[in-house]
């Protein structure tokens, strides 16, 4: 497969694309962890996650 003179912006573009991906990837299960850890540690505190019953208005 040639790519022709611009085969080397066309690879950076394309690695650059697949490493913004894997750290958005990263990023948000890094996150996700985070959250749960918070979340755990307010339920520890008797805080709920649990919404009011609104529908008995």
């Amino acid at each position: 497969m040639d790519l022709g003179p611009h085969s080397g912006f066309i690879i950076a573009s394309y690695a650059l694309c697949f490493l913004t991906v894997v750290a958005l990837v990263a990023w948000v299960r890094i996150d996700k962890i985070v959250q749960d850890r918070a979340l755990r540690q307010l339920a520890e505190q008797g805080i709920s996650r649990n919404r009011p019953d609104t529908s008995k208005q």
